[in-house]
Order: structure tokens, then sequence, then C-alpha cells
């Protein structure tokens, strides 16, 4: 992308900037647990990071190379359990407040997630893993911020399943869904940051990455988005940078 950083420091800065001051983060392993400890170092000091392995409120001195890795259990404020990260985001007073970091093998216009099979569910062409707890994030928590790689095959007019919900079919879907408020804010890619409108919940495209055009974009999509919105995001500053590497992932762990 440019001389001076990488497209996967540019996406980990854009989706820290995502991040409020005081959001409690619910994060997995590799780019979005950097994005999450980007967030508290620069621009959200006060936010909460934690794992569904248990550790609330991780320090992270470190970037730890999985959520099982022992260096998310140092100096926490709790050493709990998948029972008690779990609760803290199904709690009503907390839940509202955490953003689920999550990625995806597909995803529709209105941010339903698919990481479960390509294909039919009885025979199908690939198999991953499954929801894990995105399922469960995706319920509970207050709003997402969703990684995807930016090609046709991913963004899909219909999923071959849904493993996680996000606006379900447009307004009152989640509702309608017995479902929490909470849905997908922000889909952060390899070109760009998709939104969702505050009316129809259909994606729109809210940025595009310097040196890509927002004719890119809707070139690598399996479904028609509006992009008059679109404005250039902005790139990492050297500070931001200078964080990103020295403080976060100095060893380049995730970086590379």
């Amino acid at each position: 992308m440019s001389d001076r950083y990488t497209l996967r420091e540019m996406m980990a800065i854009t989706a820290a900037r995502q991040i409020r001051d005081g959001d409690i983060m619910f994060c997995g392993t590799g780019i979005s647990m950097l994005a999450a400890m980007a967030a508290k170092n620069i621009n959200a000091p006060n936010s909460v990071i934690f794992f569904e392995t248990g550790a609330i409120d991780s320090r992270l001195e470190e970037v730890p190379m999985a959520v099982g890795d022992s260096r998310v259990m140092f100096w926490t404020a709790v050493n709990g359990s998948l029972a008690d990260a779990f609760a803290t985001m199904q709690n009503r007073f907390t839940g509202p407040r955490v953003v689920g970091i999550l990625g995806a093998a597909q995803i529709d216009r209105y941010g339903n997630l698919n990481s479960t099979v390509i294909g039919d569910y009885e025979h199908p062409r690939v198999r991953f893993s499954g929801s894990g707890g995105a399922c469960d994030v995706a319920s509970f928590v207050g709003r997402t911020i969703i990684f995807m790689q930016h090609e046709k095959r991913k963004f899909v007019p219909r999923l071959d399943y849904l493993t996680s919900p996000g606006w379900i079919n447009g307004p009152g879907g989640r509702a309608a869904a017995g479902l929490c408020p909470g849905g997908p804010s922000a889909v952060v890619t390899n070109l760009a940051v998709m939104g969702f409108d505050e009316d129809s919940k259909e994606m729109f495209l809210q940025g595009t990455y310097p040196g890509v055009s927002p004719q890119q974009v809707s070139d690598n999509m399996g479904f028609a988005v509006d992009i008059s919105r679109s404005q250039e995001v902005p790139p990492p500053t050297d500070e931001e940078l200078r964080i990103l590497r020295e403080v976060c992932d100095p060893q380049r762990l995730i970086l590379g």
C-alpha cells in the first residue's frame, strides 16, 4: 500500500479507531487482538479487553499468540472461566458496552456471517470450524466490528449458512428474532471500511483506503452497495505506527 505502512497495519489502525474510550472489547486471536491493543494504547485508554478463556481486563504487555496463551492472564482484574467471559457479554449492565471483534468466511448486506460451511450443509464444498463463541457475541453484545478480505466470494447476496446474526433482514429483524439491540457497526477489509445505514441497516461504503477507488470496492462485491458517501480513510499517523510496532507488537508476531 505504501512505503510507510503495510496493509495489515492499515487494517489494525482503522479498526482501532472504531473503538471508543470506555468500550469493553471481546476479541479473538490475530489482527482483532492487535486492533484491541492498539485502541487501548492510542485512542481508548479506559477500554477493557477480555477473552473467552476468562481473562478480563488484561494488561497485555506482549501480544498473545492465541486466546489460550498464558499472556492473556497477566495482571488481569479477573482470571475467570469461559462462563465468566460469556456472563460479561450477556450481563444487562455490561453487555451493551461490549464491542465484539469478529471474522467470517461470508457476509451479506445486513452483516450476517457464515463461518460454518460453503455449499450445502449436508454435503459442503468446505466445512469450517463453526461458530465457536461468535454466534453468542453477535447475539448479545452492543455492537460488532468485522474483519473480512474484500472478495466477491465473501460478500454474497445470500449466505450458504447463517452462523452469526447481524441485522438479520433489516430494521426490526433482530427484535423479531428475540435478539439484543446490538448489531454490526463496521466491516474493516483490505480495501475499505463498510458501514450500515441507520435506517435500512444495509451495508454501504463508508471509506476507501488511500489509492483505492469506490469502483474498485464495488467490483469486489457480490451485491450492490451505495458508494456515494465514501470518503478516503486517513492513513496511520507516525505516532499510531510507532505504538503499533514498538508497544503492541515489537516482535512482529502478528504484523509479520
